[in-house]
């Protein structure tokens, strides 16, 4: 009954709403299977309002809309719809690569001209799909406008319902916090996605798509539960600035029955423009090692010395193991002469190795052994210089052969800029587009959000923007739960490179460290079981994925076979078992062969997987990296089993997971 009365008066307001301006000023949008309705409304103040509601019950309503300029151009009030027109697109499309080779993209759009009180356009475009909604504005360019600055965007997301929320606080710089569940009215900010199941059973997240030329959106709480976009500032204070024109990426809600359908969801890709590269043969996915998670365990240094991490001996070392172990490429950091600089301007030089780096004789090397190189650019944050050099910068990778480059901005950005604001969105950007005319794939630490750029430069790709493995390293680490809210929150607006596969899990192997991170208390561990690690290999889906441990913690170790047969991409994603901040399992198939990973919190769970997504035809062998019954996550989190069983399309596998533990499970063809 208390739902009842708080949607029926919903839709009073809404109705008073449009009776207070007369019915040409309500707009209504449905999606293409005619259960998403999206309202739109002008009150008698010429302000827009919106509202979203599904099968006739409100989710979002009252929600405002618009800009305020600081030209006292204000798309606020006095707006009037002048025009406005309705099409629906239903077209597949094809992925360079990704969890799923074919995609559908089906929506129904409007498009609704504004003007306010000084006769200036405004643009409104709105898409609703069966999973969401996305719209976005555009002032387009017309006399009487040679600049543009926002001061504000007055976006609403009023929630009619409250619910449980998973975010991280708002930060203009750093994604890498551990999320909160609360009462989703207890948020008073948030980075985005934030992700809410409401009371009502719904599952909603709040994001945005295509960041392209603006400010990174934050949301503030107004009251309640209605929240308003927050864009990070310029240290002037101005939030956006443009020229003549503007278009700002796309708002999206999601909004599915179950959890699934969040992570099966590809809203945000189709939100994006297709391909922009003509060419992309040299775009490949790959699994990777290297030389980095010595120095987060304080048993190698980024900086010369007689810890140095990144050496001749070393990368040869890994070369080697990658070469006998099907793995495509070895990443160096701290090769190149700059880390003893950290901090200072101009710090880092992405030309110069340091002495005992012999980088020719390393690519050489590399070459002969048929595997790749992973080039590394840290700015340190100084995106400035960073720009002066990357030209040079690329064209010694690609004149190399080296088609990947991870880049770092772990430092303050120069002249009062935040990571996430115009001004880095734009250099990322800007990264991006010159990394395709060298023919490279990057993969962004201390990134821009993930708003699903990847459909139209598919060599964006992976990036961190979350708090990833590193952590382990040297705090008490991510806890259980981390793991199985990733799924639902960051990894919603694209791949991660959460760099999962430490096998030494209490560090036993580790011996002597330097302590080097001022959050190392001396509690530092990997907070899960050896078959969870595993299982992250398929479950936090990236491109490019790392195997981060110490390759000597490989050597001898069965459960590593999983890595070595898993692909770098798949064909076809299928979630299997999925509770926010619980429990998740998914289902990836290259070719005829499947890979699931299923994942688990503090709390042991037991769970059935119905295998009838297998040809009815045909026999499989399913081998199964499982803890055991002696497995336990402070005392015994290594030990796992390895079983291997017949199964088909009518078998269901009980998978059982002691805390913070999981199953990794390879399912091939049988040959008989």
């Amino acid at each position: 009954m208390k739902n009842y009365l708080k949607l029926t008066s919903v839709l009073i307001a809404f109705v008073l709403l449009t009776t207070a301006c007369g019915s040409k000023k309500s707009i209504e949008l449905l999606s293409p299977d005619g259960k998403l309705a999206y309202h739109l409304q002008m009150n008698e103040k010429g302000q827009m309002y919106y509202g979203l509601s599904v099968s006739g019950d409100g989710m979002l309503a009252n929600s405002k809309l618009g800009l305020q300029l600081k030209e006292e151009l204000a798309f606020t009030d006095n707006l009037k719809i002048v025009s406005h027109s309705e099409n629906g697109v239903n077209e597949t499309w094809k992925p360079i690569w990704g969890p799923n080779d074919t995609i559908l993209n089906q929506y129904n759009q409007l498009t609704v001209s504004l003007l306010n009180g000084t006769g200036k356009e405004l643009k409104l475009h709105v898409r609703l799909f069966n999973d969401g909604l996305g719209f976005r504005y555009e002032i387009p360019q017309q006399n009487g406008i040679d600049s543009i600055n926002i001061v504000n965007e007055l976006t609403e997301f009023n929630f009619v319902q409250n619910g449980t929320a998973w975010s991280i606080p708002a930060n203009f710089d750093s994604y890498e916090m551990l999320y909160r569940t609360t009462k989703l009215s207890e948020v008073a900010d948030a980075n985005t996605p934030i992700t809410t199941k409401l009371d009502g059973g719904y599952y909603v997240s709040i994001h945005e798509a295509n960041l392209t030329d603006y400010a990174g959106m934050t949301l503030k709480n107004m009251g309640g539960t209605n929240f308003q976009a927050n864009l990070v500032p310029w240290p002037d204070g101005v939030k956006v600035k443009a020229k003549s024109s503007l278009k700002s990426p796309w708002r999206t809600i999601m909004l599915c029955q179950n959890a699934s359908g969040l992570v099966e969801s590809n809203l945000i890709q189709n939100l994006n423009e297709p391909c922009a590269i003509p060419n992309t043969e040299w775009i490949q996915p790959m699994k990777y090692i290297g030389i980095w998670w010595g120095m987060h365990l304080g048993v190698e240094t980024w900086t010369p010395g007689p810890l140095h991490g990144a050496t001749t001996k070393n990368m040869k070392k890994y070369i080697d193991f990658a070469s006998e172990h099907n793995i495509e490429a070895v990443l160096a950091e701290g090769w190149n002469t700059g880390w003893e600089n950290w901090g200072k301007p101009k710090a880092f030089d992405q030309l110069t190795p340091y002495p005992d780096f012999d980088f020719d004789e390393i690519v050489r090397y590399a070459k002969s052994k048929g595997v790749e190189l992973i080039g590394h650019h840290e700015t340190g944050g100084d995106y400035l210089f960073y720009e002066e050099c990357m030209d040079d910068a690329f064209m010694k990778l690609h004149v190399n052969g080296i088609r990947v480059v991870k880049t770092g901005y772990a430092g303050p950005i120069p002249n009062g800029q935040y990571h996430h604001g115009q001004k880095m969105v734009q250099h990322y950007r800007k990264v991006v587009e010159t990394a395709t005319k060298y023919q490279l794939m990057l993969d962004a630490h201390e990134p821009i959000k993930a708003t699903g750029i990847s459909r139209t430069y598919p060599n964006m790709m992976t990036r961190e923007g979350a708090r990833g493995m590193e952590w382990n390293g040297w705090s008490e680490g991510n806890p259980p739960e981390h793991h199985v809210i990733l799924p639902f929150t960051r990894c919603l607006g694209g791949p991660i490179d959460y760099t999962p596969g430490t096998f030494d899990i209490l560090y036993k192997n580790r011996g002597e460290y330097i302590k080097w991170n001022s959050n190392d208390k001396g509690n530092s561990r990997v907070n899960t079981t050896l078959a969870k690690q595993l299982a992250l290999w398929v479950c936090l889906y990236s491109p490019l994925q790392m195997a981060s441990d110490l390759v000597s913690n490989y050597e001898g170790q069965p459960a590593f076979q999983f890595f070595v047969n898993l692909p770098s991409e798949f064909d076809e994603s299928k979630v299997l078992s999925a509770e926010i901040g619980d429990v998740y399992a998914v289902a990836r198939r290259k070719a005829s062969n499947w890979y699931i990973g299923a994942i688990t919190d503090e709390n042991a769970r037991e769970i059935d997987l119905d295998l009838n997504f297998l040809d009815a035809d045909k026999k499989y062998i399913a081998t199964i990296y499982a803890d055991t019954e002696n497995t336990s996550l402070n005392e015994n989190p290594t030990e796992i089993k390895i079983i291997t069983k017949e199964v088909d399309s009518k078998t269901t596998l009980h998978v059982v997971m002691k805390s913070s533990g999981g199953q990794a499970i390879e399912i091939k063809e049988s040959e008989k």
